[in-house]
């Protein structure tokens, strides 16, 4: 599970919102997702990012919707995206949001 160990920095994020129906078929890479933003190491890049799992008994479709601090929101509908995919996309975002982890990002390639 080589996604579960990307690094995820929540610095740039206000709120996560992961909603999903349990007993539905697709809901892996929401709760993988979920698993990843959760762990002790990411939920100390910003102690003040709420993160709020949605668990639903309405065969909702699985819904990540991120809020940053600026106010954008990214919602991510999981149900055809895979973990790997969704945190890719997420740091990117982030990366893009922070100019000092993009320098740092640069430094790293150089």
């Amino acid at each position: 599970m080589a996604a579960g160990r990307a690094k995820v920095v929540l610095k740039v994020v206000k709120d996560i919102s992961v909603q999903f129906c349990p007993f539905q078929s697709n809901v892996r890479s929401a709760r993988e997702f979920l698993a990843a933003i959760g762990t002790e190491k990411a939920r100390q890049t910003n102690t003040n990012c709420r993160i709020v799992a949605d668990v639903r008994h309405d065969e909702t479709e699985p819904v990540i919707t991120v809020t940053f601090n600026d106010g954008e929101n990214l919602i991510m509908k999981s149900a055809n995206l895979t973990n790997r995919e969704m945190l890719s996309f997420f740091n990117e975002r982030c990366i893009a949001k922070d100019p000092k982890a993009e320098e740092a990002g640069q430094k790293k390639a150089n």
